[in-house]
């Protein structure tokens, strides 16, 4: 990895450890891997010194379980010493399919639950750590940012407890809006975007699709994935088209004014390939309609890239879609809980995250700046031209 070829020249910020809740085992495992391989084959002339102790080991993922009593009450156990240690907490809180008993009945983990069990690590951890980053993918609470009636503002509010109770960094990926860092004007926040890795695993994926004006376009389903839909069409070189959602406001369903219609703003889409952009898909219906405008409007094939896939209704819309030729292929990340039901589709394309997440632990705990990869523009002209789009 030349971009880490002077890492080993760097005296890290304490022992590296990784706390992967039991929410991000799977992820946490294959970023823990990453980092072993990479520290073993690391030159490094200085690692028998004792600022370097610890450097090169078998796992650097640090035992911790939040056990529950009959209740539903809980408590979180750290089970080695983290003191001095750098640590890096990774969690996913849209995972839904772990389970505990309240007073013998069974419930399904929430976000709220997932929460709660970060405090609880964190808590555990008592301040004997000399650094402590969150790495939170899906952003807790962060479809409820903005205050637009008298309500609360959620995830400001997590943000500055987390902070309160000791996190030095919070790094998470395509934030529903990034402005809700201003909570913590102080802290550490990053949010990162996975544009190489969907551009990747489109040219890895489908060998005959074609990055130029010619042949792609890319549609912005909303006015809020605009920024996205405006960096991929500059930086492929393509046309880009947005819809935005004509809704009625005289009623309110599931919290939320429905929408009436889909309108189109763009150039003519006939005979291209459609790449459709967002930050997740929840229940799809959104992203299926937009596809289907895009069908009326006699586009080509349609893909659709949304960093976290949540699927909240189910997959029978989209098996049906991709049976009756609206949708082509279906990417997202595996930041977020993947069911196995999902994973064997035909249509279902995943972005693997890990080895990303494992660069910037293993950049960060040696104090050094992650500028260069959260700006992935170099990456993807590379890519781009190593399979010849170029």
């Amino acid at each position: 990895m030349p971009a880490q070829d002077n890492l080993g020249n760097t005296i890290p910020v304490g022992t590296l450890g990784i706390i992967a809740l039991e929410s991000s085992k799977s992820l946490g495992q294959k970023v823990n891997d990453y980092i072993v391989e990479w520290r073993k084959e690391r030159e490094n002339e200085h690692k028998s010194t004792i600022a370097f102790a610890g450097y090169q080991r078998d796992s650097y993922l640090v035992e911790a379980s939040c056990p529950r009593f009959g209740s539903g009450e809980a408590k979180g156990i750290i089970k080695e010493s983290v003191r001095g240690s750098d640590l890096y907490l990774l969690l996913d809180v849209c995972n839904h399919s772990l389970t505990y008993s309240v007073c013998g009945q069974t419930n399904h983990m929430s976000p709220d639950d997932h929460y709660q069990d970060l405090k609880r690590v964190i808590a555990a951890v008592g301040g004997k750590a000399r650094r402590i980053t969150v790495i939170m993918p899906f952003l807790y609470e962060s479809r409820q940012h903005k205050r637009s009636a008298r309500e609360s503002l959620d995830c400001a509010l997590a943000l500055q407890e987390l902070t309160n109770m000791g996190v030095e960094s919070i790094i998470t990926f395509d934030a529903h809006d990034p402005r809700v860092q201003n909570a913590i004007p102080l802290k550490s926040f990053e949010t990162i975007q996975p544009t190489y890795q969907f551009i990747k695993a489109l040219l890895k994926n489908i060998p005959d699709i074609k990055f130029d004006a010619d042949h792609l376009m890319v549609i912005s389903p909303d006015e809020g994935a605009m920024n996205r839909v405006v960096y991929y069409a500059n930086i492929l070189g393509v046309d880009m088209g947005m819809f935005y959602k004509r809704r009625d406001y005289t009623q309110i369903i599931d919290g939320r004014n429905p929408i009436v219609a889909h309108e189109f703003l763009g150039s003519n889409v006939e005979g291209k390939d459609m790449l459709i952009i967002d930050d997740m898909i929840s229940s799809g219906e959104s992203m299926l309609d937009v596809a289907r405008e895009l069908k009326k409007r006699k586009a080509g094939r349609i893909f659709i890239a949304s960093t976290f896939g949540l699927f909240t209704n189910g997959l029978e819309k989209f098996d049906k879609a991709y049976e009756d030729g609206t949708i082509y292929r279906v990417i997202t990340t595996n930041l977020v809980y993947q069911p196995k039901e999902l994973l064997t589709k035909e249509y279902y394309i995943s972005a693997d995250m890990s080895k990303y997440i494992a660069l910037l632990i293993d950049t960060l705990n040696h104090d050094q700046s992650i500028s260069s990869f959260l700006s992935p523009t170099e990456r993807i002209q590379t890519i781009l031209k190593k399979y010849g789009q170029r």
